[in-house]
């Protein structure tokens, strides 16, 4: 994979890059961002507007300038609408629900002032529910309305406090407005219904993917926390309208490369192929291993595999202290003609451990759809 270095943080600023995202425009730039996190108190959460900053490339990844910062943003998505470019997510940790646009390819932004120009759901104060959280996950166009997965950390507690929801608009509203937008229900986890030894960190779920399946049902593909147990998901089935979603624990938990970590799934307009780049365990027993980054495919959304080891921990540790310090994790990724272009957040090389990434990197997957038949 050709392999570009976007941000690096020394290590004893003890300021960490997170939330990578990126887009490819209209006029051939690349356009990546990521957001900051800290080692902070409990009581510092919620209550402060975070950082994310913005890049673009116009060698194709080979270098990429760093155009902007965007105060009051965090875990945030790009994406394209019908000739602007947008920032879907939080304006802090467990903040309030924002979008953003720029009509000049990143260099500038709208401000989320009220309720006309962004901010779509109010957070409450402090850790006072609702606590919206997300991840940079996709946003889905699907018969004529947009949706993007959210959850509310009802309790201020990781994963347990977690509901899931999705929020969506029509494709031709004003998308600064919060009038456009609607949200789901807000669906909690019943930890009844798995297994008793699913625990050591929860169960919970958390940073889900908005997807049609196959036959054009609306699921939101959910992060599932199972320690000790590592690569499961749920699907949690989103109603046409964006109104109800729910989980039938019987049928819709999947076991999927990854799913313990964030993943970013996209299906393929030209094969069909549901893909994604995810954080699949090869150590039993070792359900934070983040040391592995892979591709990963399914035909029907529900029973996928591993196509190809992209990223793996080249420094010579061992085993033990790899999955401890190093990560190539929370992969945001898009389709890029016969590649695949993605950005990771990336701990390596002098990380502090594993989650408190030094670096963000920019890969590109040449030729991908080769994998789909032949795998690795």
């Amino acid at each position: 994979m050709i392999y570009t270095e976007v941000k690096y943080m020394p290590e004893r600023s003890r300021i960490y890059l997170g939330s990578p995202a990126l887009v490819r425009l209209p006029d051939g730039a690349i356009i990546a961002c990521h957001d900051h996190f800290y080692d902070e108190p409990e009581a510092f959460r919620g209550s402060h507007p975070r950082l994310t900053s913005v890049y673009r490339s116009e060698d194709d990844g080979r270098s990429f300038q760093h155009i902007s910062n965007i105060i009051g943003a965090f875990w945030s998505t790009l994406f394209l609408h019908r000739g602007a470019l947008y920032l879907l997510g939080c304006d802090r940790c467990y903040g309030s629900i924002v979008i953003r646009r720029s009509d000049d390819g990143g260099f500038t932004w709208s401000w989320p002032v009220n309720e006309t120009s962004g901010l779509l759901f109010r957070g409450g104060e402090g850790m006072t529910p609702p606590n919206y959280h997300c991840a940079p996950v996709p946003v889905t166009f699907h018969n004529g309305r947009i949706y993007r997965a959210f959850e509310d950390n009802v309790t201020g507690h990781w994963p347990t406090g977690f509901q899931a929801l999705v929020i969506s608009a029509p494709e031709d509203a004003d998308l600064l407005a919060a009038s456009s937008w609607r949200m789901s229900n807000k669906l909690p986890f019943d930890a009844e219904k798995v297994p008793a030894d699913w625990g050591d960190h929860g169960p919970g779920f958390l940073e889900g993917n908005v997807v049609a399946g196959p036959d054009g049902t609306l699921w939101d593909v959910m992060r599932l926390s199972t320690e000790p147990h590592s690569d499961y998901a749920a699907m949690v089935k989103v109603s046409p309208d964006g109104e109800t979603v729910s989980l039938d624990y019987e049928h819709d938990i999947i076991r999927l490369p990854g799913g313990t970590h964030k993943f970013t799934i996209r299906r393929d307009p030209v094969t069909g192929m549901y893909l994604t780049l995810s954080n699949n365990n090869t150590v039993p027993g070792s359900a934070s291993q983040r040391n592995i980054l892979s591709l990963s495919a399914s035909e029907n959304l529900r029973d996928w595999r591993v196509l190809k080891t992209l990223l793996r921990d080249e420094s010579g540790l061992k085993e033990e202290d790899s999955i401890r310090l190093t990560g190539f994790q929370y992969a945001d990724w898009q389709f890029d003609g016969d590649d695949l272009i993605c950005l990771v957040r990336t701990a390596y090389r002098g990380a502090v451990r594993f989650h408190d990434s030094n670096r963000i990197t920019f890969h590109v997957l040449k030729g991908f759809r080769n994998l789909l038949k032949t795998g690795e």
